[in-house]
């Protein structure tokens, strides 16, 4: 009889441990971030300026966090994924534009030529995106560009892990997300990509309301046909929301100056400058730096995309994170 109480004594002691071990997992907010200083630092963060009665307290309606998103919270690899759909927007109308099979950027694109796209410096790089963005993004409603992007994203798969787009957001990130608006904090998208692509899935996989990102945005005009309202998207770049754009975007947009900002690359800079620089306040500022060529890529100061540079030495400079991808997220993206 003694045996069989001692049997159940461990048994107990076992199940005991299994309920501590499993209501600890369960109670971590970032379960695919390795216990080490990029997540201390942002658990620490959090809780100085949520507790009440603490030094660096901020007030729910000034907890404003911003993120890039190509390349911080989804891939941007071998090139972003507006690029993608722009690509195969060109494909879908490019009956309609005879002249396009001899025209470039459009000859490149229907030959299948996408890293002449992005080959030179980064001016005629861009210069090439707007005129594809241009002629492939305007003279539709808001209504029906919102409809294809839907269309699109639903289906589309990456070309080379043949994943859907909406797979290939990071993990860690999407945690972080709701780590944060669990602390009060309001999340907002901050990226150069076309604002109204954003718009359309963003709130289904980041949990991001349409008036809570900020991104580059073509000219829009109202008009009145046949009595009915209608938004035409028009063929004209307002505003670029990259580099020294994204601090004036969030002024504009936002009317708040961030305590938390994320980002990966140089075109990040000025918004983290922005946010954490010269501040009184507790502020967080952390760079997603690309070295697992094993489970993404891994890319910084070389790349056309995505390009880390100045950005790393600030990050040093002044304190900010800098999360390696390889060695301090345990997953990368989510399991399908």
């Amino acid at each position: 009889m003694r045996v069989f109480w001692v049997v159940c004594g461990i048994a107990a002691a076992l199940m005991a441990s299994t309920v501590i071990t499993s209501t600890a997992k369960a109670q971590d907010p970032l379960p695919s971030w390795r216990d080490d200083a990029p997540k201390k630092a942002i658990q620490s963060f959090v809780a100085s300026v949520t507790r009440d009665g603490s030094p660096d307290y901020v007030a729910p309606a000034d907890r404003i966090a911003v993120f890039d998103n190509d390349g911080t919270l989804w891939s941007e690899k071998p090139y972003y994924n507006q690029l993608a759909f722009a690509l195969d927007r060109v494909k879908a109308l490019s009956s309609e534009h005879p002249d396009w099979k001899t025209k470039e950027p459009f000859a490149s694109i229907l030959r299948g030529d996408t890293e002449s796209l992005l080959s030179g410096d980064e001016k005629e790089i861009v210069g090439r995106l707007l005129d594809i963005i241009r002629a492939t993004h305007a003279g539709m409603t808001e209504i029906a560009f919102n409809q294809i992007v839907l269309g699109w994203i639903e289906n589309a798969r990456h070309p080379e892990t043949k994943r859907l787009y909406t797979q290939m957001v990071y993990q860690p990130m999407l945690e972080l997300l709701a780590y944060l608006r669990a602390n009060d904090f309001k999340t907002f998208i901050v990226s150069g990509g076309g604002v109204d692509f954003m718009r359309a899935w963003a709130e289904k996989v980041y949990g991001i309301p349409p008036e809570q990102i900020v991104g580059s945005r073509n000219k829009l005009k109202f008009e009145l046909r046949g009595g009915r309202p209608s938004i035409f998207r028009l063929a004209d770049v307002e505003f670029i929301d990259d580099k020294e754009g994204k601090p004036v975007g969030i002024m504009q947009h936002i009317g708040r100056r961030p305590i938390a900002a994320f980002g990966n690359s140089d075109g990040d800079l000025q918004m983290l400058q922005w946010t954490c620089l010269g501040r009184p306040l507790q502020t967080l500022c952390l760079y997603v730096h690309h070295t697992d060529d094993e489970r993404e890529w891994a890319y910084d100061r070389d790349s056309a995309v995505g390009k880390l540079d100045r950005g790393l030495v600030a990050a040093k400079v002044n304190g900010w994170l800098l999360v390696d991808m390889k060695t301090q997220w345990k997953q990368v993206f989510p399991t399908p």
